[in-house]
């Protein structure tokens, strides 16, 4: 098998070449241990160092308690080769990220923190890290969250049928709004393992869940033995309501009371431990729906936004003094999904319009008409037709049922995805060896 020689292995052949021509030892420096192959990519030593650290840190905030150096080591890389794994993917499939996106999701963290950009790169910098390291991070986030989006969510369908089935057995279950903090342990077997290897893993997990019914902390025990995802976290699942529990939980959840420790639930990537942390009901609520009609007018090349605003005050200018605002959005609106129909958009809820329509909407009265707003789509004058509560239940089940399954099956298959693309690499581990 033959490897092309990336940049980090030209101090190894030099290195090589040098010995061969008899250069003492001692002038050589020594070079960075390799902890991982994967594929035809390296980990060295001295990246699962700095990543290690940065994950201790980071779970000594949250007063975790930590498992031995080499348990947790092991766990670090066991992420590392996933996300080079990953990485390698993205490239080899032609995924990339652009400057621009990468700007503007910078643009917009700093944003959420109240800072300008040079703000928060002197931030950075006060936290001792560099702005190109974190721009770096940034930019294999949004690679990983690509790759995750065309493998997995752009593969997901949700069929009618399958929002009855769900609503049919999730009301059996104490209702869509129910919701349940979870944790879980994975105790990982390899696909087309032998029945010897599952028989060892559903031991091993069957041993674990006795400790943990005998006090063992759920937590410590999944950063130092699950092979989740989630395990530097803890196993934490996070809160998640009862659709998108994933399918495999939700009749032993059913049966559990908060603390309680499940038996080993197997699937296709293992054997799954689990625990309920807490549980919680829901409400429902009744919507208030508006009806409206528009003219909207957009700005071009011909038209500014100056001449559109002068244009748009004419026109409103003369539905008040009396013309018919139905025939004035059929003239005038270039809303042509409404314009035909007199500018009506029919009855919708709040959150259906961009947010600057919605907050006109709010403080007009009916029959009343609004002054100039400016959307991205461009410059309207609304009109309220009327207002009425609304019980959507139905709509809004359905919409939730939607969204829950979704949320469901993408977390079912970015397990079985991992586990694809982990078992398919080719990878060397040598951290014992280091």
């Amino acid at each position: 098998m033959f490897f092309y020689i990336k940049q980090k292995y030209y101090y190894a052949f030099y290195a090589l070449l040098f010995m061969s021509l008899n250069i003492q030892a001692e002038n050589i420096v020594p070079l960075d241990n390799i902890v991982a192959i994967v594929n035809e990519d390296v980990i060295t030593q001295l990246e699962l160092r700095e990543e290690f650290n940065v994950i201790v840190n980071n779970l000594k905030k949250q007063q975790a308690k930590l498992p031995s150096a080499s348990v947790l080591s092991k766990q670090v890389l066991d992420r590392m080769i996933l996300e080079r794994i990953q990485i390698d993917m993205a490239n080899r499939t032609g995924i990339k990220v652009d400057d621009t996106t990468l700007n503007l999701a910078i643009n917009r963290i700093a944003a959420q923190n109240n800072l300008s950009i040079s703000e928060f790169r002197q931030s950075l910098h006060q936290q001792g890290i560099s702005f190109q390291h974190f721009r770096d991070e940034i930019k294999k986030q949004i690679l990983l969250k690509r790759l995750i989006q065309r493998n997995v969510v752009n593969k997901i369908t949700i069929s009618e049928q399958e929002i009855d089935n769900f609503l049919f057995n999730i009301n059996k279950q104490g209702g869509l709004e129910q919701s349940y903090h979870l944790r879980q342990i994975l105790i990982a077997i390899p696909e087309a393992s032998s029945p010897q290897v599952i028989k060892a893993a559903q031991s091993k997990a069957s041993e674990i869940v006795k400790l943990l019914r005998s006090g063992k902390d759920f937590s410590q025990t999944a950063l130092a033995v699950s092979d989740g995802q989630n395990a530097l976290e803890g196993g934490d699942l996070g809160w998640r309501k009862s659709g998108e529990v994933p399918s495999i939980f939700t009749e032993v959840i059913k049966q559990m009371d908060k603390g309680d420790i499940s038996n080993p639930i197997r699937s296709s990537s293992g054997f799954h431990i689990i625990t309920v942390v807490d549980k919680k009901g829901g409400n429902t609520h009744l919507v208030t729906q508006t009806n409206a009609r528009h003219i909207l007018i957009k700005p071009s090349i011909v038209d500014d936004h100056e001449r559109v605003k002068i244009r748009l005050g004419e026109i409103r200018t003369r539905i008040i003094n009396g013309e018919d605002f139905t025939t004035m959005a059929k003239a005038h609106s270039e809303d042509t999904s409404s314009a035909s129909k007199g500018g009506d958009l029919g009855w919708f809820k709040p959150g259906t319009m961009v947010s600057e329509f919605d907050e006109a909407l709010q403080g007009l009265q009916i029959g009343e008409l609004s002054e100039i707003v400016q959307t991205n789509f461009g410059y309207h004058i609304i009109e309220v037709l009327g207002r009425r509560t609304h019980d959507d239940a139905d709509e809004v089940l359905r919409s939730k049922a939607r969204d829950a399954l979704k949320s469901r099956k993408i977390a079912e298959e970015k397990e079985i995805f991992y586990h694809r693309i982990r078992d398919e690499a080719f990878v060397e581990m040598r951290l014992n060896n280091s």
